[in-house]
This record gives C-alpha cells, sequence and structure tokens, in this order.
C-alpha cells in the first residue's frame, strides 16, 4: 500500500524462505518515513533455485508485489541469507589503508572455508586496541613496555556466483542494488539501533531461525538453526492429528501457555522442538562469553514466530534474562492509524525494514 510521497527513497527487499516482504523508506531530515509496505506468500529460494524457470517465477511475484505496493524508488538494498555468508573479527597491527587491505586478504586466507577467487570478500574497521609488546623479560621493567596499536576489523565473504544471481535479478526487475548485507546487520540497525549494549537477536522465520549477538551495534556473532515456525506448525498437527491450517491456529492460540487435554499437549510440542533451538542458544551465551567479559543484557525476538503466546515470558526463565519483541517500526515514521496493522506484522518485517534504513539513518 502506498502511502505518502517523499524525498529520496530506497526499497528493503526481503526475500525470504516463505515470503518477499518489501518495505520503502524516504529520509525526512534525520528520521526515515514509511511510504509503502507489503508482502506476498510465495517461497523463494535464491540459494539453491538456480535454473530460468525459478527465476522467472520469482520476477513475476516481485514485479507483482512492487505493482500493489506502488514503489517510487528503484534502488534497493537486500540481504543475503545469513548461512551463506561466512564472518569472522580478526585483529591486526595499526598500518596505512593500502597495506591494511592487502594484509586483511592475506589473513581472509586462514578463515574463510572456501578459495578467495570464489568469494566476494568485504571488511569493516571497528575500532582500535592497545596491548603491549614484548615478552617476559619486558613485562619485568615498565621503561621496556612498548604499547601498540592494533585494529579490529569485520571480515566478511559471500560466495560469487550467489551475489550475480541477486544482481541478476533485480537488473530483471529493473532495479539498482544499492548494497547487499547480511540480514543480522538489517536486524541490528531495525530493532537495535544506538544502543551500544551487548544484546542477542533471536530471528524465528518459517523454515530456520538465527541467533546474532550484537556489541557496540556490530554482529559479531552469528548461527543458524532449521528450526522454524512451519516445523513447529507440522509437529503440532502430527501430535493432535489435526490439518496444517487448524494447527497453525492452534499454535497462535494457545502457544506455550499451559492448557489440559489437548490443548495441554500443545505447548509441550513445541517445547519439544524449542529444545533444539533453546540448546543452540545456550551455545551462543558459551562462546560469547569465551570472547567477551561484558554480559548480553537482553533477546529481541524478531520473525513470523516472535508472538508465538508466551515464548518471551518462557525464554527469561529458562535465561534469567530480559526477553522483549522487537519492534522495527519503532524508529520510523507513518501514519497513527496504521499502528495496529504494524504492530501486528511488525517481527515479519524486521529485516525489509533495515535493509531500506541502510541509506538513511
Amino acid at each position: 500500500m502506498a502511502l505518502f510521497g517523499g524525498k529520496k527513497s530506497y526499497l528493503g527487499l526481503d526475500l525470504g524462505t516463505s515470503s518477499i516482504k518489501l518495505v520503502e523508506l524516504a529520509a525526512f531530515g534525520t528520521e526515515p518515513r514509511l511510504l509503502t509496505y507489503g508482502f506476498i506468500e510465495e517461497p523463494t529460494d535464491m540459494v539453491k533455485s538456480d535454473s530460468e524457470l525459478a527465476r522467472g517465477r520469482l520476477v513475476s511475484f516481485l514485479k507483482q508485489l512492487i505493482k500493489k505496493t506502488k514503489v517510487g524508488s528503484n534502488k534497493v538494498v537486500a540481504a543475503l541469507p545469513s548461512f551463506t555468508v561466512f564472518s569472522s573479527i580478526i585483529s591486526l597491527p595499526a598500518m596505512s589503508k593500502k597495506d591494511l587491505n592487502a594484509a586483511v586478504r592475506w589473513e581472509a586466507k586462514k578463515f574463510v572455508p572456501m578459495p578467495l577467487e570464489e568469494m566476494v570478500l568485504d571488511w569493516r574497521l571497528l575500532k582500535e586496541t592497545t596491548g603491549e609488546k614484548g615478552g617476559a623479560m619486558a613485562a619485568m621493567s615498565m621503561r621496556s613496555r612498548e604499547m601498540i596499536k592494533n585494529y579490529r576489523i569485520l571480515l566478511t565473504a559471500a560466495p560469487k556466483n550467489l551475489v550475480k544471481r541477486y544482481i541478476e535479478l533485480f537488473k530483471a526487475l529493473n532495479l539498482t542494488i544499492v548494497s547487499l548485507e547480511t540480514e543480522a546487520f538489517a536486524l541490528e540497525r531495525s530493532l537495535i539501533g544506538s544502543d551500544p549494549s551487548p544484546m542477542m537477536i533471536v530471528d524465528i522465520g518459517a523454515l530456520a531461525s538465527d541467533i546474532s549477538v550484537i556489541y557496540e551495534g556490530v554482529p559479531i556473532l552469528n548461527r543458524g538453526i532449521d528450526i522454524g515456525g512451519e516445523t513447529i506448525t507440522r509437529a503440532v498437527a502430527n501430535a493432535l492429528n489435526i490439518d496444517l491450517e487448524r494447527a497453525e491456529q492452534f499454535k497462535r492460540d494457545f502457544g506455550l501457555s499451559a492448557g489440559s487435554g489437548a490443548q495441554g499437549q500443545i505447548p509441550k510440542t513445541i517445547e519439544f522442538v524449542l529444545s533444539s533451538l533453546i540448546n543452540e542458544i545456550r551455545h551462543v551465551f558459551t562462546l560469547y562469553r569465551n570472547v567477551e567479559e561484558a554480559p548480553i543484557e537482553k533477546i529481541v525476538l524478531s520473525g513470523g514466530s516472535a508472538f508465538l503466546p508466551q515464548l518471551p515470558e518462557y525464554l527469561s526463565r529458562l535465561f534469567n534474562i530480559k526477553v522483549i519483541i522487537g519492534d522495527p517500526w519503532s524508529r520510523i515514521a507513518y501514519p497513527a492509524e496504521l499502528k495496529p496493522a504494524l504492530e501486528e506484522i511488525g517481527p515479519r518485517f524486521s529485516v525489509a525494514a533495515g535493509l531500506a534504513m541502510r541509506e538513511i539513518i
């Protein structure tokens, strides 16, 4: 739906595994303003489906969505699936930008699991750190200690063939790619903003879930697991011997709330499915504690299953931490009458909103 005209605007396009979400934002002063948004319930798989038929279907769906939402921009920011992008934080001694670029590529050979010739490599300077140079004898004398600067760098690498698919897709739609980035950066932008505190984002999609730790505005840790909202729905359908449509409604009505009889089976089934996700979250907490001292302050839920009844309370009890449902519209201006509708769909649009915000904030 188109809302109102604006200045230079950008599209955030989230090609999810079960649906496509689009958000168009424009800058009004320093504040992003919503111009239009929409979604279409059609599966996409840019990673596996590279046939002419699959690409043609996706182009057709996107044309429908663009027409329905009446977008005014041809500039798009899209996200690569988190599991397709390698990322790591490395440390290098301070040096000139020219030398640093060469050093990063050399260091990347040690970490990136594929040949660099097959990858699009990018890096971002996070901050400078200071350490001591010298061995045991140097440590005995304050005069002999030499403080040296190091760069902390976020290294990312994505397969060239996947990047090429995105370029060809948007070219077929007469859209110009402004940027391709990871979903974690988009989620950080829409759900956390300028808060530098360590936080965890748990994004529960239809078929998979992503767990990211954000510290000082940077995703420093990312993990994924093949469990999502559809996994839960199918488990409920099998447990109660009902069809998927009814199971989906039961899931949304009861969630993890206590119940009796058949209703009591629903939270037990959901807890069983969620146990793998819970274990993965625990693993991420452990990995984070091994590299950082500042404790994670809260968990932010995103994705279509964020509104699963009692899920925030359930996770809060398990991990003894504050758990909230993220609101991607909190840093975006929009007409007041849209608030109920936007709140209902909010978690599903976290990635798309964060992508559209990239060139504005």
